[in-house]
């Protein structure tokens, strides 16, 4: 029996036909770049302070004092969540006293932003912050807006992983596609923080799971580009639910899975997906694809069931699991937290988010140079140390040195970045064939989870702004050091069963057998680019 990439082998491995359907499928991802990284403008949060409303009858004065002085990076800056009471003042004010001279400024009752806020528009015209007032009391709304859209993300992966097997992948990767857009459009029309929360994280399930980088990185690249010009929130929507919409065509162009529908008993469809292949590819179709006899074969042969509880049948395979879900949790809070922290950082936002997209390019390349040569534990660890290393550096960069600090939050970005691109390939190839996609499935819901909670970690900057990094250096080097621990996957044969499974022995790898040696030029994974 021939195996369906034997059945296709005639078309070739990458010809005008397959070319064309992977620009197209990556062209189609192009929206998750916008969306994913959307909130870093949608929930900004620009400077604010109390309204003084003009009705308070003070003096120029006496208004130009009304807010509190707070001490924020070692200067004073007036207060965002408080005022002094403005009762008070206009007796002080109707008195002729003087701020300051006349009256002790540090000795007055305050009070809340009882009539709403003033947000500065140097960054943003408006976003849902300034919107909803989601500041003060209510900033605890802004973290979990993002997290929200995250959970959706874990949700629609498990959904659109069952959905897609049992009607097909293109219909699935259509509805998710439609669903990230329609619903995207609807956040235009949102008339409070609850509707356009939910409706965020139905967005959230619309996200695809599985993505080219690259053409990820042209949506997030392209993001900041077009928040700069347009700054108010609702537009900003609008523009980035375009792309979406001009994906409708490809309906007619990108055709379902052959291995699908053969799956699906539809040997007639696939047979006409594969002659439409050969004939884009300028070469002749053999008389019969199908041998009659091979496809009853062809269908899918009964597996062994395994569960989750597999991955922690024994101590070995369970302490790898744990140190699996810890390493891919954390690095997708560095990568995240990093990722949605770049307008807090000095100078200009747009630049920053840019400047955040455009140093993942040198990461996964570093990555994939240092995959084809050197160890997977001591790489990874490697740019672990190294990401977490310069974070925590930043504390010690005085508050006038800002471009040092963006230099070195972008070093800690290109680190982490290359870690998380490594961690497919190492994962995989230490676990035997029954449950690698179980493995890899598990871990990267790990990420997920790890998504979710590191718009909190960005939310710590409320408080300090150096504490978000000093957090997440500490735990980049401490999962860089549990990497230490793994067992070593470079130049070893796959395993095939959980007794060929390596052992956890510190820094030192497992030897190769004899056996493996024999084996191994027929086992060994090949390295492709992301």
């Amino acid at each position: 029996m021939r195996d369906y990439d034997e059945v296709t082998a005639f078309l070739g491995e990458w010809g005008p036909f397959q070319r064309l359907i992977f620009f197209l499928l990556s062209a189609s991802i192009i929206p998750n770049g916008f969306n994913g990284m959307s909130a870093v403008f949608l929930v900004g949060t620009p400077e604010h302070r109390c309204r003084v409303p003009d009705s308070a009858n003070l003096s120029s004065a006496w208004r130009n004092h009304s807010i509190p002085l707070r001490l924020q990076d070692g200067r004073e800056v007036p207060h965002n969540c408080r005022r002094y009471r403005l009762a008070t003042l206009a007796n002080f004010s109707a008195l002729g006293l003087v701020p300051g001279r006349d009256v002790n400024l540090t000795q007055l009752e305050q009070e809340s932003c009882l009539d709403g806020w003033e947000f500065s528009q140097d960054v943003y015209l408006s976003t849902i912050v300034t919107e909803w007032n989601l500041v003060c009391e209510d900033d605890w709304k802004t973290p979990l807006t993002t997290s929200l859209f995250f959970v959706g993300v874990l949700f629609g992966s498990f959904v659109s992983g069952q959905l897609s097997d049992r009607f097909g992948r293109k219909c699935i990767l259509f509805t998710t596609m439609a669903v990230q857009t329609g619903f995207s459009f609807l956040q235009i029309f949102s008339t409070s923080w609850e509707m356009f929360t939910v409706l965020f994280l139905i967005v959230g399930m619309g996200q695809i799971s599985n993505y080219v980088v690259a053409f990820i990185l042209v949506g997030y690249m392209l993001l900041p580009l077009f928040a700069y010009f347009i700054r108010d929130w609702r537009m900003l929507l609008l523009v980035l639910t375009v792309p979406g919409v001009l994906c409708v065509p490809l309906w007619w162009f990108i055709p379902e899975s052959p291995r699908w529908l053969i799956s699906q008993g539809r040997f007639k469809e696939a047979e006409d997906i594969i002659k439409k292949a050969a004939e884009m590819n300028s070469i002749s179709t053999p008389e019969m694809i199908f041998d009659p006899v091979e496809l009853q074969e062809l269908k899918p042969l009964k597996q062994q069931k395994v569960f989750i509880l597999d991955l922690f049948s024994t101590r070995n395979i369970a302490i790898i699991t744990i140190m699996s879900l810890l390493l891919w949790m954390l690095t997708s809070v560095g990568y995240f937290a990093l990722s949605l922290n770049t307008p807090n950082l000095h100078g200009d936002a747009y630049l920053n988010c840019f400047l955040s997209a455009l140093i993942e390019i040198p990461a996964y390349i570093t990555a994939w140079l240092l995959l084809r040569t050197l160890p997977r534990r001591y790489i990874i660890a490697g740019v672990l140390f190294m990401g977490g290393g310069v974070l925590l550096l930043i504390q010690v960069v005085p508050a006038d040195y800002y471009v040092l600090s963006i230099g070195l939050a972008m070093m800690g970005k290109y680190g982490i970045t290359s870690a998380f691109s490594m961690l497919y390939v190492f994962t995989a190839e230490l676990y035997p064939t029954l449950v690698r996609n179980m493995a890899v499935g598990i871990t990267s819901m790990a990420s997920r989870v790890g998504s979710i909670v590191a718009p909190y970690f960005v939310y710590l900057g409320a408080y300090n702004r150096i504490l978000p990094y000093i957090v997440m250096g500490s735990l980049t080097v401490l999962i860089g050091i549990i990497t230490l621990f793994f067992p070593e996957s470079f130049g070893t044969t796959l395993p095939e069963t959980f007794e060929q499974m390596q052992k956890v022995k510190g820094f030192r790898s497992r030897k190769k057998t004899s056996e493996s040696m024999e084996t191994e030029e027929n086992s060994k994974v090949q390295i492709t680019a992301f």
